[in-house]
């Protein structure tokens, strides 16, 4: 067998006493070395130890004592538990489930969270340890940069750090982000240091953002962010399919619902860049987006005071934190927005031409979707996208929706919008 056994927080139990004394080797890398080094167990077995830095020489050396015909145990040291970020599914992986027994410690993101005082139910989990050689680093779910966009959905993230993504790269992460509602005063930052090591040691720190962007830290540590919103975000589970009855607008100006689908397929909005949403309206295709793509930085560009405060309340609404509005007229307020790589225009005010060549100008490639209701916008929609460059589709959407006449249903038919969607590579 091939026993994982973590350690750094607690005495070891009866079991992994046993299993430890009965072993014929025990791994360990060199901090894992010192830290057993203080448990009573060390000084029996103390021969036995064998410190390995590197993952792949540690698998290795298993394989070469458990293919032996009369092979006996191996315990492997982890840090904490083994199967949190941690080496136990490597060694699953290698040798399967059968030979394989995980005996694990606390995690270090418990014993951070009980330092800060803090529950950690609601918390988000990221692991940005790459491991100890830089040319050799692991590929992760997700990479520092990703911090910012993963605030937008939680309050409460932690965050396994190593000595490249360090509490001061993620601080200065943070500080340098560009996205939308994401303010610096609102976050909270806990370095828990040494976890599990004698004081002076073992060390907390608590600070804001900036303060802790000049600071330096011990490893091995652990980061806290906690965003203090005053509510907590939370996910619906719905991501799509908003009706016009819960988003609040204003005399029906509201892009319909068959109408918004299919131009949320045509637009194929990315996971992350920026959105252009051109004469908003009430906000219900930023609204959609935004939610459907938590990462993407989402600009509303509306002029009218009555549409602006119904986009205001239906971000409020559906808690939407990606999505800023831009109050002032197209074409000109666009010059001063970041390239976008999706733009929706749902309502131009006769300068479409001119909104059309603004685009053009900043955004070098992506997806433009226009909604139209009239023939003339129809065609100098198409016009004006060949002359910029797109290559043009265009669909007619016709709905018919039922209604009662007479005790009876019967179909009534909306005004036909033609979607004209112009795309380069």
């Amino acid at each position: 067998m091939v026993y994982v056994i973590g350690i750094g927080f607690r005495p070891l139990d009866k079991r992994s006493r046993d299993i430890i004394y009965n072993s014929e080797a025990i791994l360990a890398s060199q901090r894992l070395f010192e830290v057993f080094r203080c448990y009573e167990e060390f000084e029996m077995v103390k021969d036995k130890v064998k410190v390995i830095n590197n993952v792949e020489e540690t698998i290795n050396f298993i394989k070469s004592k458990i293919q032996k015909p009369k092979s006996e145990d191996i315990v492997l040291l982890a840090s904490g538990d083994p199967m949190f970020f941690g080496i136990g599914r490597r060694v699953i992986n290698e040798f399967g489930k059968e030979v394989v027994e995980i005996l694990p410690d606390l995690s270090s993101i418990q014993m951070a969270f009980s330092r800060i005082k803090e529950t950690w139910g609601d918390a988000f989990f990221v692991s940005l340890h790459g491991g100890p050689d830089p040319t050799k680093r692991r590929k992760l779910e997700y990479e520092i940069g990703d911090i910012p966009s993963l605030l937008m959905r939680h309050n409460k993230i932690a965050i396994l750090t190593d000595k490249v993504n360090n509490p001061a790269q993620i601080a200065k992460t943070l500080l340098k982000s560009e996205i939308r509602n994401l303010k610096s005063q609102t976050l909270k930052m806990y370095v828990c240091e040494k976890l599990g090591y004698p004081l002076p040691d073992e060390k907390i720190t608590e600070a804001e953002p900036e303060a802790i962007a000049e600071m330096s830290f011990s490893d091995p540590n652990v980061v806290i962010i906690i965003q203090d919103l005053g509510f907590r975000i939370q996910d619906t589970g719905l991501k799509f399919g908003l009706t016009e009855n819960e988003i609040k607008h204003s005399g029906g100006l509201i892009t319909k619902d068959e109408v918004r689908a299919v131009t949320l397929h045509k637009l194929r909005p990315p996971l992350s860049g920026v959105f252009w949403d051109v004469g908003a309206g009430s906000g219900a295709v930023s609204i959609e987006v935004a939610r459907l793509c938590p990462e993407l930085n989402v600009f509303a560009i509306e002029k009218d005071d009555g549409q602006i405060e119904n986009i205001s309340k239906n971000i409020k609404r559906f808690n939407v934190t990606n999505i800023e509005v831009i109050k002032g007229e197209a074409p000109g307020i666009l010059k001063d927005l970041p390239s976008p790589h999706r733009v929706f225009i749902g309502g131009s005010g006769e300068r479409l031409k001119e909104i059309i060549e603004a685009v053009n100008k900043k955004m070098p490639s992506g997806i433009i979707v226009i909604n139209a209701v009239t023939i003339e916008t129809l065609n100098g929609a198409m016009q004006w996208l060949e002359e910029g460059g797109f290559k043009v589709e265009v669909s007619e959407i016709s709905i018919s929706r039922a209604k009662i006449i007479n005790q009876k249903r019967h179909m009534s038919a909306l005004n036909p919008v033609f979607i004209v969607t112009g795309g380069r590579p």
